[in-house]
């Protein structure tokens, strides 16, 4: 065994008595917005349990602390920062601060979003720009904030969060919210836009989108009590609704090596809700 085998070895021997399970992101710095609940902690969770250490990004910096205990507390390494994703010097502050604790940064998670339940008739100027500013733009302007800092190792690699919203209308309660619709499908063309600006400099860039996940995103619904009606049952090929862990997976699987001829695509984790 060489020396670097041996140091390789001791790296992940000691991960595992700290509690990490693999080290497929071992000596990886990743950067994940909307860190603080939901699908966001899910990820920051994950990638530090297999080996990168994670900026958890949120603009409330109290849930990321949160999330970064939870980290630390399983033997993971993660800083919990605060940003609001459409506010370009705050984003540029922790990108700069991320790469001071950890270096650069090979991995980004677009993950922020968020949504309001108005219908056509009723939504209002406001709450348009709200929601194309943090769910569109937000991605943007974190993107471009962080390719200076992004790694140019050929291991880069950036997952932005869609949804099946942007390929269908669900309307569960008679309306649907166009606002949020429409943000998502930019968000999946911006993905293979970026896709070809990075691939420059060796960045890939890919998307997820998610089905009805079980999280407090729709404001009001309480994740652990979320009464599923009979009609998204009816709908879903797998019966039930998905985890934040599910989706936490298929990121992971797109940030890594596993996933190095996979660039400009859009991965749908929504349990058969798109195939009728």
């Amino acid at each position: 065994m060489d020396l670097q085998t041996t140091k390789s070895a001791t790296r992940t021997g000691r991960r595992q008595e700290e509690g990490m399970t693999e080290t497929r992101h071992g000596d990886r710095a990743a950067f994940v917005t909307g860190a603080g609940s939901g699908i966001g902690r899910a990820i920051s969770q994950r990638l530090a349990q297999e080996g990168a250490s994670v900026a958890c990004v949120d603009i409330d910096v109290d849930r990321a602390q949160e999330s970064v205990a939870l980290i630390e507390r399983a033997g993971g390494r993660a800083l919990a920062l605060m940003a609001d994703v459409r506010d370009r010097a705050a984003v540029r502050l922790a990108l700069e601060t991320t790469v001071a604790q950890f270096g650069p940064i090979h991995y980004l998670v677009n993950n922020a979003g968020v949504v309001t339940m108005s219908s056509l008739e009723d939504l209002t100027d406001e709450e348009w720009d709200l929601v194309m500013d943090v769910n569109l733009k937000g991605c943007f302007v974190v993107s471009q904030s962080a390719i200076p800092h992004m790694a140019r190792d050929g291991r880069a690699a950036v997952v932005n969060l869609s949804t099946v919203e942007a390929h269908v209308i669900v309307a569960s309660r008679g309306f649907c919210q166009p606002h949020y619709n429409a943000s998502k499908g930019g968000v999946m063309l911006l993905t293979k836009a970026l896709a070809l600006e990075l691939s420059r400099y060796g960045i890939r860039v890919n998307s997820v989108a998610p089905g009805p996940v079980a999280t407090g995103f729709i404001p009001g619904v309480d994740p652990e009590n979320i009464e599923v009606p009979q009609s998204v049952l009816d709908r879903l090929l797998i019966r039930r609704l998905a985890k934040p862990d599910d989706i936490a997976a298929a990121v992971s699987f797109l940030l890594s090596a596993d996933a190095s001829y996979i660039t400009g695509a859009e991965l749908v984790v929504d349990g058969g809700w798109l195939v009728r």
